[in-house]
């Protein structure tokens, strides 16, 4: 690959410090926000603020989220739960799954009543319905970058890359919940 798009700024950061990427090619792509979702069958809207009663919406089931201490989703949501004033609440609840979509399965199959998930994840499982958004300020802002390698071969991936930035590519990724940054 030539080119490099990262669901985790420290990865775009570490191959930057390690000299991998074109550092004139580098920019914020895509934003992401992150959501309660549960069971859509079962989902009732909710306000997620400092002080909502998240556990008690759990109730005796389990909340399904990647694992926090590996999964950005994960961490994410924890950090957004911590800044919340949620997480001692929860945090005995959590169901950590090795991948967000590990997560938004447990919500789809009904094994879960709750998870957070990316905004992008919850827009491609039909089975779960967003009931709630975590307010930006709760949490890291997720960002894709994009970058070219370092290496880059190929005569197309400038062009790719500029395609990827374009106004004609835009629709794409909003289709999939995508933020497009400028």
């Amino acid at each position: 690959a030539d080119v490099f798009i990262s669901a985790d700024l420290a990865w775009m950061d570490y191959l930057a410090g390690k000299g991998l990427i074109r550092e004139e090619t580098r920019s914020n792509l895509l934003g992401n926000r992150l959501v309660l979702v549960a069971p859509a069958a079962s989902a009732k809207p909710v306000e997620i603020k400092p002080g909502f009663d998240l556990s008690a919406l759990v109730g005796n089931g389990k909340l399904a989220m990647g694992a926090v201490d590996s999964v950005p989703a994960g961490k994410y949501g924890k950090a957004a739960l911590e800044k919340l004033g949620l997480w001692s609440a929860v945090s005995g609840k959590v169901a950590g799954a090795e991948s967000v979509r590990a997560a938004l399965l447990l919500v789809s199959r009904g094994e879960a009543p709750y998870g957070i998930v990316y905004q992008t994840d919850a827009a491609a499982d039909p089975g779960v319905k967003i009931v709630g958004t975590f307010p930006q300020d709760s949490h890291p802002p997720i960002i894709y970058p994009v970058a070219m390698l370092k290496d880059a071969k190929s005569p197309a991936a400038a062009a790719y890359l500029e395609f990827l930035k374009s106004a004609k590519a835009a629709p794409f990724f909003e289709a999939q919940g995508f933020t497009v940054l400028k």
